[in-house]
């Protein structure tokens, strides 16, 4: 993805590639975490009888975790579940996590659902200059000031931002990340993670709440457009949609977290 404000725009002539991934989740009063079992995803129709785990899933009171082949993960905790899936390359209308979310609220339509977040997220390696990921934090975003300078080493600085937009809360943070892919050294990162949040604790009827949850679900492609829109105009100073590379393989490490 060409960026005027990132690393000479790459030297004009080669791309900087996105790493790009999409979380839904969705907050309901006494959801129990061993309530999602792959057997009950799949006899109730929310996900599809031939989706096969990628690995042993993890079922208990305080968690869940299922991992499939297909890149869906479906994780839960007390109170949450959350449907997460990597963008790779795939087109919009290929990416499944909101159709499990609609499908998850429809097999449960008398969940008292307090609320709803959509989570993108964008990770744009330099694989040149990994100095240039922190100096486009440090430099293009912050004010210049004696704080930069203390220590013995570069300061390392993230920023959260927060957003009213018109239907949500939109929430935006920057931080550096290391990219770690399979035999090959690390690279440094900007990881853009946003999160558009919905309230539903204060609709006190249920059936208007659900109506608006759903409605927020199958919004999902115009938040993630306005999110890539935000970073690469906003942010970046391009109008370019940012090419999207395979995850497979990946690990994400923003400072501790992953992606």
């Amino acid at each position: 993805m060409p960026t005027s404000n990132l690393e000479a725009k790459q030297e004009n002539s080669v791309s900087v590639q996105a790493i790009e991934e999409i979380a839904l989740t969705i907050a309901a009063k006494d959801l129990n975490p061993t309530m999602m079992s792959q057997d009950f995803l799949k006899m109730s129709g929310i996900i599809d009888q031939d989706w096969e785990l990628a690995q042993q899933p993890i079922l208990n009171p305080n968690a869940a975790q299922l991992s499939f082949k297909n890149g869906i993960n479906i994780t839960a905790q007390p109170n949450s579940v959350t449907i997460t899936e990597s963008i790779s390359q795939k087109k919009l209308e290929e990416v499944t996590a909101g159709a499990v979310a609609t499908k998850f609220v429809a097999k449960l339509p008398y969940g008292d659902y307090l609320g709803y977040s959509f989570s993108p997220k964008m990770l744009l390696p330099f694989p040149k200059n990994p100095q240039q990921a922190r100096n486009y934090i440090t430099g293009n975003l912050l004010a210049q000031g004696a704080w930069k300078n203390i220590g013995k080493t570069p300061v390392q600085a993230g920023i959260n931002l927060m957003y009213s937009l018109e239907h949500c809360q939109l929430n935006i943070s920057i931080a550096e990340a290391r990219l770690q892919q399979a035999q090959q050294p690390p690279m440094m990162a900007i990881l853009f993670s946003g999160g558009f949040n919905y309230n539903l604790s204060t609709i006190s009827d249920s059936q208007e709440k659900l109506a608006q949850l759903n409605k927020a679900i199958s919004s999902w492609q115009n938040d993630f457009g306005q999110f890539r829109n935000i970073i690469t105009q906003k942010f970046l100073g391009s109008s370019a949609v940012p090419e999207t590379q395979s995850a497979d393989d990946t690990n994400l490490f923003p400072m501790g977290d992953t992606l």
